[in-house]
């Protein structure tokens, strides 16, 4: 892949997570306990939780995948050193594994 289209989807790839962060950021709320009134905003701040969780899983393969693109190794399988076709990195671009190492992986 062009390391100017992989910047490209990666600047995209921040952008997106580091808005989802902040969006959960400025619902954040008051914390509800079970049995109060009003306590169903507790099932969503759970959720949101766990989504917060997800992305910065999400930022921190981000950051791997800028480190492999400065290092030169961007669009190549961490495991095996094979390319990932340009397809994956187009739909994930934090892609560090092709398609079948993946699969294997479970």
């Amino acid at each position: 892949m062009d390391p100017d289209r992989a910047r490209q989807l990666l600047q995209e790839e921040r952008e997106r997570i580091e808005s989802a962060i902040a969006e959960l950021g400025s619902a954040a709320g008051e914390e509800d306990e079970p049995g109060e009134r009003d306590s169903e905003g507790l099932y969503q701040k759970e959720f949101d939780a766990g989504r917060l969780e997800d992305l910065r899983a999400q930022l921190d393969a981000l950051e791997r995948a800028e480190a492999r693109l400065a290092a030169g190794t961007y669009g190549l399988s961490v495991e095996s050193g094979e390319p990932i076709p340009d397809g994956r990195l187009e739909s994930l671009p934090t892609a560090e594994r092709t398609v079948e190492e993946e699969a294997r992986r479970g």
